[in-house]
This record gives C-alpha cells, sequence and structure tokens, in this order.
C-alpha cells in the first residue's frame, strides 16, 4: 500500500501553515453526529483501609492481561470483553476509554458491563475504586514512572504543586461527543464550553483531600485551574464567542510550550524528555530546536494539552468530576441531551451564557454560587425535556430521570 504523504507521521513540518493544515485534518472530523463515548477515572484504594498506597506491583497483579504496558512492559494490554482499554495513570488511578457507541443506551450496557469486569478483578485483589474527583485519603504521591511522566512534573513544577496535585490525585469523567456536519461544528464547539462551568458546579464531588476539607466544589478543577493556563485554560471564551474553532485551536497549540522532546532520545524508562524552558511549537516550527518537527510530534504535542474541551477527531469534554459508582451516568446522559438536535443545543448555549466563563466560581463554590445554581438548573430541566430523544430503553430511562431529578432539585435548593 502506498501511503500519502499528506498522512505519513514523519513529514516534516516547515512552517505553520503546515501544522494548521494538519490539524485541521485530525482534530475536526465531520460527519453526523451519532457516537458517544467516556473515558472513566477512578483513584484505587486498599479495600480494607483506603488510606494505604497501592502500587504499581498490586496494579499490575490485579490486572493481569488487562494491565496497560506502562506496569507491565511485557503485558498482551487486552481490552475488557466490551472493547474497553485500561490505562493506569501517574498516581496510580485507573481509568477506561470505551469505544464509541451508536446510542446512549448501547454505551450505558457496554460501559457497565466493562465497570462490572474491572471491578471483579480489583475486589479479587482486595482492591475498590474510589467515588470522587480527588483522592479523599491520600497526599499526591507517585505510582508509575515513565519517560513522560517525569517530564510533565519537571514542567508543571515551574509552577507550583498543582500540577503533582493533578498528576497523582485526581480523577475525571470525560464525555466524548462526535463534532458533527460541518455547519454544526462552531455551534457545538461553543456549547461544550459553554455548558461547562454550571455542570461542573452540578456535578461537583472532589471537595475533600489527603483527609481534609479544601474550601473548593471541586479540587480536581482547581488543580487543573493551577497548572500552566497555557495549555489547560479553555479555547473558546465568552469574549470571542464566533472565533473559527480549527482556528483558535491551532493557535492555542503553535502557543503552548513543549511539556515532552522525546526527539531522538532513547524511551526506555530513564530516558529525560525534558524540554527546554519556554521553547513553543511554534517556536520549534520556526529553528528553535536542532530539528524541525514532523508531524508525530505535533500529533505527540497535541497529546499534551489539557484545556476543558480538547478536539481529537471528537469532542472531549473534560470538566466533570468523577462520580460515585453508576452515577457516571447522569453526566454522561444530559450531555448527550443537550446535544441531541440543533434546537435543544441553541436553548442550552442560551441558558448558559451568562455564566459561561465561571470556570473558577464553579470549582469553588458549585452550586453554592447563584447564577451557576439557576443555570445548572436550567440546563438539568432542559434534558430531562430531550431525554426521550436518547430512546433509552425503560428501565434506565426511569433510572436516569430520577438521577437527574435529584440533581435538578439539588440546584433548585441553592436558588433564593
Amino acid at each position: 500500500m502506498v501511503t500519502s504523504p499528506e498522512l505519513d507521521r514523519n513529514t516534516v513540518l516547515r512552517e505553520a501553515a503546515d501544522a494548521a493544515r494538519h490539524i485541521a485534518r485530525i482534530c475536526f472530523k465531520t460527519g453526523p453526529p451519532t457516537h458517544t463515548g467516556v473515558e472513566l477515572e477512578w483513584t484505587v484504594h486498599d479495600a480494607a483501609d483506603p488510606t494505604l498506597p497501592v502500587d504499581r506491583g498490586r496494579l499490575r497483579a490485579a490486572l493481569g492481561p488487562h494491565a496497560p504496558r506502562t506496569i507491565d512492559g511485557a503485558s498482551p494490554a487486552v481490552p475488557l470483553r466490551h472493547g474497553s482499554a485500561v490505562t493506569v495513570e501517574p498516581g496510580g488511578q485507573l481509568e477506561l476509554s470505551t469505544p464509541p457507541w451508536p446510542s446512549v443506551a448501547a454505551l450505558v450496557e457496554a460501559t457497565d458491563a466493562d465497570i462490572a469486569q474491572v471491578t471483579g478483578l480489583l475486589r479479587a485483589a482486595g482492591l475498590t475504586l474510589g467515588r470522587t474527583g480527588i483522592d479523599p485519603f491520600r497526599a499526591p504521591r507517585p505510582v508509575v514512572e515513565t519517560p513522560r511522566y517525569r517530564a510533565m512534573r519537571c514542567v508543571f513544577d515551574r509552577h507550583g504543586a498543582a500540577g503533582r496535585t493533578m498528576m497523582y490525585s485526581t480523577a475525571g469523567l470525560q464525555v466524548c461527543l462526535d463534532a458533527g456536519e460541518p455547519a454544526q461544528v462552531a455551534a457545538r464547539w461553543a456549547a461544550a464550553h459553554a455548558v461547562g462551568p454550571p455542570l461542573l458546579a452540578a456535578f461537583a464531588t472532589a471537595g475533600r483531600h489527603a483527609g481534609r476539607r479544601t474550601g473548593w466544589a471541586s479540587a480536581r478543577m482547581a488543580a487543573w485551574l493551577g497548572i500552566d493556563p497555557a495549555r489547560t485554560r479553555p479555547v473558546w471564551t465568552p469574549a470571542r464567542p464566533d472565533a473559527d474553532p480549527v482556528a483558535a485551536w491551532t493557535a492555542y497549540a503553535l502557543a503552548a510550550p513543549l511539556l515532552c522532546l522525546r526527539g531522538d532520545r532513547p524511551e526506555g524508562d530513564t530516558a529525560d524528555w525534558t524540554p527546554p524552558a519556554g521553547v513553543t511549537f511554534g517556536d520549534w516550527l520556526a529553528g528553535a530546536l536542532p530539528r524541525p518537527p514532523t508531524t508525530d510530534d505535533l500529533d505527540y504535542h497535541l497529546s499534551t494539552l489539557f484545556p476543558v474541551v480538547r478536539p481529537r477527531g471528537y469532542l472531549e469534554i473534560r470538566y466533570l468530576d468523577t462520580q460515585a459508582g453508576a452515577d457516571w451516568r447522569l453526566p454522561a446522559t444530559v450531555l448527550a441531551a443537550l446535544f441531541a438536535d440543533a434546537t435543544t443545543l441553541g436553548r442550552a448555549a442560551t441558558l448558559a451564557a451568562p455564566v459561561a466563563d465561571r470556570w473558577h466560581a464553579a470549582a469553588r463554590y458549585g452550586l453554592a454560587d447563584e447564577p451557576l445554581a439557576r443555570a445548572a438548573a436550567g440546563l438539568l430541566g432542559l434534558a430531562l425535556q430531550a431525554l426521550p430523544r436518547l430512546d433509552l430503553p425503560g428501565p434506565l430511562r426511569d433510572e436516569t430521570t430520577r438521577g437527574v431529578r435529584r440533581r435538578l432539585a439539588a440546584a433548585e435548593r441553592k436558588q433564593p
């Protein structure tokens, strides 16, 4: 098979226009918005004493053939029965990444089965999954060390302690939605950002960390807000609501400093991937480093950017805390319902518009912030109205309706 030069991972990038074309091709893949996926993270604890550390070896033994190669270089890294990939984050957090599913019902059925499978593996090893967006029992502590994670820690340490908290203690729920048809992309991109602060507030679970109250509704988001804003701030803002998503993401990516520099360095566990301080990908394109970057280098750089919504061909919504047990379904279903059709999406964006930039307030106060509570109540009520469009089976529809109504009642209680 002949490989197109445009898709060759080793194509050299000589200027910003080359990078922009590559980003446009891979980050906003358009088509009918039909699929939904999730990435679920949890802290992992000793079932008898959740304050005890859980080391890499114990995780490797528990996961067996499903262990990722970051903790077992010889592992076959077999996906779970319904296709979810298992990874282990720097602090030992477990993550399941599902395939895209053509309906929310199919997503829930498959994901619940994969959660049950991995929960059974952990239970047999005396381990259990956490239930909140930040470790309520233990201080940040590295469990998995790789060249990427060491470089991340080094760069984040330049900005304070928040990076270590994020890497070693936090757990999030990411919902993945199609970008949509070309004419839909800008509206879906803007709405995914705008509804973020009220939904973060409605589903905040990360108030307690390392044995104490933090004073934040979501200390997980507080950690993200404390890291280098060049790679974590939102790409879309109400100040520029009509900015082209591809152009905005390209500018963001080229202006972000490098987090890891692989180059020709060996990729063993002791390799040093720490980049020179302050060198952006745009600087690299301009000749700041000995060799020019390739499309593979750009792809890797994009994987080190962590805004609240990240385009990966689809929209990866990253602002939600981990939920307890089966409650992961609630924010995933709410987002799917809000994005079910253009009319509902437009109403959601309008409801969220007054608070679309209140990320700090959402993390700090959650639903105690009255404007956020008002917007959250409006969005949850709208999601309930749109729920029938998802065609959920009866028991799942009823359970989801009850769960969303509970969250709606909590938001309404916070209003004067």
